[in-house]
Parts: C-alpha cells; sequence; structure tokens
C-alpha cells in the first residue's frame, strides 16, 4: 500500500460546507503500514532554505525574511495596528522554494532508510513510493509529469505551498495544493506567485508601530467648560520601514508607515473636540498638537478636548486614534498602497465641576 499522509485540515474539507472550520492545525496523520502510522506535528519555523532535514519535518511556514528598517519602537512600546477597511485580508497561501535536487534527494535517501514522510503539499505528505515514483524514476501523476533523477543539474528549486498563519482556517488557505514541483531559477509561479504585493500584505500584520501616551494639560482630570490640550513631541511618531524578502528568489518589498492623524473621541456625547471633526493634523517634525503654555488661558488648543459635564465619580475613556497611512515598493519596479492602520489607546479621564481655577 502506497504511503499517504494528510493533516487534519484535509481531512475535515469534505465537511466545510455545511460547518466552519474552527479547529486549528494540531498535526499529521498517517496512513499505511508500520511507522506510517504514527502522529507527526510539522514545525512553525521558516522552510525557505531546505536544510535537508527541513523539508521534511516543515511543511506550510513561510520563509519570508521580514526586517524593520526604521522606526517603531521596541519592546512594550511597540504595537501591531489594525487595518481601517474591516473588509481587508492578506493573502491566505502562495508558493515558496523549499528544496534543491541535492537536498530533495537527501531527504528521499532519508526515508528510504526509515525517515519522515516528505510533505509535498501543506496538507499532504508522501511515502517512499510515492517520493521515488514521481522524483527519483519521472513517472507522472495526477498533476503532470514527474522528475528523472530529481532533477539533478538543473538550475532552480522544488517549490510547495505555504499557509499565511493569520488565516490558516480560511477555505482559500486550500488553494495552494500543487504537490511539490519543479521552478527554473529566476523565475515564479504562474499562479499564487510571492509577488512584491503578496510579501507587501505578508509585512503588513508585522509592523508595529510606537505605543507612546499622548499628552493631556490638564492631565487626567479636567474641568467642565475648560479645554484640554492635547499634544504629542515632535519625532515621537515617525515613518516606519519594514522589509519583507524571500530567499532564493529575488522577490522583495519595503512597506512604509507613515502616521497621518491623530483623532480623538472623549468617550462622551457631551464634549467638544478640537477640531471639531476630532481628527489633529501630524505635523512635518512629527509633532501632533501644540504643548500647553500659561499664557495660552485664554486660547483654544488646536488640537484637544472640552468637556461639557462632571463625571461625578466616574470616569470617561478617552480614545487617541493615530492613523498610519501605508504605501510600499518592491523588486521590478512595483510598487503600490495598503489600507490605512489606526493604532487605539484609551485613558481616563475625570471631569470636574469647579467655578474657577487657576492654571
Amino acid at each position: 500500500m502506497r504511503e499517504v499522509k494528510r493533516t487534519n485540515r484535509g481531512l475535515v474539507l469534505a465537511s466545510l460546507t455545511a460547518v466552519v472550520l474552527t479547529v486549528p492545525i494540531t498535526g499529521t496523520y498517517g496512513y499505511g503500514e508500520a511507522d506510517d502510522m504514527a502522529p507527526s506535528t510539522p514545525s512553525r519555523g521558516p522552510s525557505g532554505s531546505a536544510s535537508g532535514s527541513s523539508l521534511t519535518a516543515e511543511a506550510g511556514a513561510s520563509g519570508i525574511k521580514i526586517t524593520q528598517l526604521s522606526g517603531g519602537g521596541s519592546g512594550a512600546s511597540a504595537r501591531a495596528f489594525a487595518p481601517v477597511d474591516p473588509n481587508w485580508e492578506p493573502p491566505a497561501c502562495w508558493y515558496e522554494p523549499v528544496a534543491t535536487p541535492e537536498q530533495l534527494k537527501g531527504a528521499v535517501e532519508r526515508l528510504k532508510e526509515g525517515g519522515n514522510l516528505v510533505p509535498v503539499t501543506p496538507t499532504l505528505s508522501w511515502g517512499k513510493d510515492l517520493m521515488v515514483d514521481h522524483y527519483e524514476k519521472g513517472e507522472g501523476q495526477a498533476d503532470g509529469e514527474g522528475y528523472r533523477d530529481f532533477n539533478l543539474g538543473e538550475d532552480g528549486y522544488f517549490w510547495r505551498g505555504v499557509i499565511n498563519e493569520s488565516r490558516q482556517n480560511d477555505i482559500d488557505s486550500y488553494d495552494c495544493e500543487r504537490n511539490l514541483f519543479w521552478q527554473d531559477a529566476n523565475t515564479l509561479p504562474d499562479d499564487h506567485a510571492p509577488t512584491p504585493d503578496v510579501l507587501a500584505a505578508y509585512a503588513y500584520d508585522r509592523i508595529e508601530v510606537p505605543g507612546t501616551r499622548i499628552e493631556l494639560k490638564p492631565a487626567a482630570r479636567s474641568i467642565v467648560n475648560l479645554p484640554t490640550w492635547v499634544w504629542l513631541d515632535k519625532g515621537t511618531f515617525k515613518e516606519v520601514l519594514v522589509r519583507a524578502e524571500l530567499p532564493n528568489t529575488g522577490v522583495w518589498a519595503e512597506t512604509t508607515a507613515k502616521p497621518v492623524a491623530l483623532r480623538l473621541d472623549p468617550g462622551t456625547e457631551d464634549a467638544e473636540t478640537y477640531p471639531v471633526s476630532g481628527d489633529c493634523e501630524i505635523n512635518r517634525d512629527g509633532s501632533i498638537g501644540t504643548p500647553y503654555a500659561k499664557s495660552d488661558i485664554d486660547r483654544t488648543p488646536p488640537c484637544g478636548i472640552r468637556y461639557l459635564r462632571a463625571t461625578n465619580g466616574e470616569t470617561y475613556r478617552l480614545k487617541a486614534s493615530i492613523t498610519w497611512e501605508i504605501s510600499w515598493e518592491g523588486s521590478g519596479g512595483a510598487q503600490g498602497d495598503l489600507p490605512d492602520g489606526t493604532f487605539e489607546t484609551t485613558q481616563d479621564m475625570a471631569v470636574q465641576e469647579i467655578q474657577s481655577i487657576n492654571r
């Protein structure tokens, strides 16, 4: 009996028309004889530069390298943002190079000695008979002709499907189920290729922006009918540049997140915002609004809030949302835009009713 192993994602495919798939991938199970019956859990690490054993140990993980080149901060201060467009989704899957002819041959040789089955798609693994017939002897399968002696001496890579972890339970993630296939060097597949726009969209979810709190005067405690000034010092919010590149393809994309506005939501209808729209523009030097000074007591803040009713022992939830404008450029002169992103912080505001006050 030929050895075929499929993940439980594949086992539930037939029922997807009746139910929504909500169970994450937990492992793969063998169907065949002896060792093929043992469960195997694929790694979630990169698989782009297969080093002999990685071809059999990993299936579906991306080898795209993400580097944050500038901006964004680090550690606890760095945060991801959410797309403004709720309907936007990154690509569900694409193909990536995973093995040279020598690496594939090495994986099959280990398989002959009782090693792991070889994943040929994100959900399907083959045993010795199928791998030898298709990739060593050159026998054809349902998806096309085979490869004589693993294409040794040819310049290129064997490619396999990759599933975006953020969409691994989506039906669209099954679109990259083509069996491990050959691609000549410096070329891309005709479908679901890792083009610059795919890399840019993949990097979108991995952009980290600074999580700095806004400055307030008065801070955290305001007075009815007295404007609260809101600002951020210059340079606090700078452009964030992230590079995504896929080894062995020459494909890359650099995605830029540019802060363009701060939106204020007082947390109550009994308030006014400055400006009226609640959108405070970010100045050229990276600052927002203007810091409060004692001489500004009779002035209207360029960015701020005026509460009209006291909280009476409770608090209002002031929301401050930074809007980030996203664009990208990539290999071959490609470029484009992605949906704006937002990062939101909240702050409790107590508002008092006082007849007079010195500031």
